[in-house]
């Protein structure tokens, strides 16, 4: 699952490929943003990534898109 995190002040995006379900992402982005707390997700390497609820401007999760690289035959 890919999700992508616009923060703000920050002219990227964050992109994080995770194990977790869109309802999982959903319930956690909900009540981060509901407490003001701190956004954790564990992306499919185990690495955790904490964004403050309160500079979220925008979350999009999908479906991972695998971009090739190379010549098609």
């Amino acid at each position: 699952m890919e999700v992508k995190i616009g923060v703000q002040y920050a002219q990227r995006e964050l992109v994080v490929e995770t194990d977790e379900t869109t309802e999982a992402v959903e319930k956690l982005v909900s009540e981060a943003i509901s407490s003001g707390g701190l956004l954790i997700l564990t992306d499919h390497k185990g690495k955790k990534v904490f964004v403050a609820a309160d500079k979220i401007t925008y979350v999009e999760v999908g479906r991972s898109t695998v971009t090739a690289v190379g010549f098609r035959s």
